[in-house]
Order: C-alpha cells, then structure tokens, then sequence
C-alpha cells in the first residue's frame, strides 16, 4: 500500500496544474476533552505532505493550505491516514474548497437574524451527501434551536442558549439528523477562515 505522502504526491502529479487553497476542518479537535492537538503540531504535520502556505486558524482544527487541484475526496482520505500516523488517532477530515468557503458567506444564510448575547449563528458541515427526513427550515419547539437551510454539504442553524439549554444539548438533533461525522464551526469562525 502506497504511504499517505506518496499517494499526495501522485495526486499531484496526475492535477490539471496551478495552486488552489482548501480548508480542512476536523472533528472533535481540542473540544470536550477529546483529542488534544498543539496547533504548531497540526501545522508541521501538513507541511510534512509538502503542501504550501499552511495556516492554523484558531485552536478548532481549521487548516488553510496550497496544494495542486485535487479530488476532495482523494485529499480527505490522505490526510485522514497521515494524522492518524502521526498522531495515533482517527480524526474526521472533511475538505472544503475556499471557494466553496467563499460561496458559502457569499450566500448569506443569517441574513435577517437579530444576534444577542445568548445567540450562536453554526455552519455544519457534512463530509458527504447525507438524507435527513427533518422539515427544513425547521424550529424545536421551545424555539431555541432553527435550522435554516440544509444543502448537500452544509447544515445552518441558529441556537439561542438559556440557563437550561446549552449548545451541546441543542445540537444533538443535528446529529441524529445528519449523523456524526459532521463537524461545526460558529460563523465568526467560517469568516476568519475565508479571511
């Protein structure tokens, strides 16, 4: 079996040329006492794939780097496999374009939302097409959980947290909708990110 590097480099070798920027988002990184990653780690970690202009943003597992045009699939897959050799363990990988990124704030998906103190605007994203039976846009019926749109690829929802409901316990339905291997951002993350 061909190593996670080797396969990188075939990949880019077989790409129609020029540089493209993706966004790697990972699941469960630094959060709940889950796995716990030294940004400076995950960054050498990518430049070791020999992929260019790597960036951290943020302690969440949010990876910005160049590489030539590849499958997004094809880079989950060879990602996924290096973190684990690295690292010792299975982190969910999901790849996003910065154009896919960019088309995402382009489109607006808050619009109209009044934001307090007690709100939080997510994204989650889907790390394939995945079928949910779930009405949307949809509300719970204490009204503190909307989702707003679902695509193919992206879940948004807005939360309004209280003394009884944290963002933890209103996003499960996500979840159970969508199953979980999702992983969210909060929106001021997603424009750090395009940034």
């Amino acid at each position: 079996r061909a190593s996670a590097k080797s396969s990188l480099q075939m990949t880019q070798i077989h790409a129609d040329g020029g540089m493209y920027t993706y966004v790697i988002l990972l699941r469960g990184i630094n959060v709940g006492g889950n796995i716990l990653l030294k940004m400076d780690d995950l960054k050498k970690a990518f430049a070791a794939l020999n992929f260019g202009n790597v960036r951290t943003l943020l302690a969440s597992g949010n990876v910005k780097f160049e590489t030539a045009k590849s499958k997004e699939a094809a880079l989950a897959k060879t990602i996924a496999e290096a973190l684990q050799e690295t690292f010792g363990s299975q982190i969910g990988v999901i790849v996003r374009s910065i154009d896919d990124i960019e088309k995402l704030i382009a489109s607006n998906p808050f619009k109209g939302i009044k934001v307090t103190k007690e709100t939080r605007l997510y994204v989650t994203f889907l790390p394939e097409k995945s079928k949910s039976n779930l009405k949307v846009p949809y509300a719970s019926p204490e009204k503190d959980l909307r989702i707003l749109c679902a695509t193919d690829t992206e879940v948004c929802s807005v939360l309004t947290l209280s003394p009884d409901r944290n963002s933890v316990d209103l996003m499960k339905i996500i979840e159970k909708e969508w199953g979980k291997n999702v992983t969210t951002r909060n929106w001021n993350t997603i424009l750090k990110i395009a940034g």
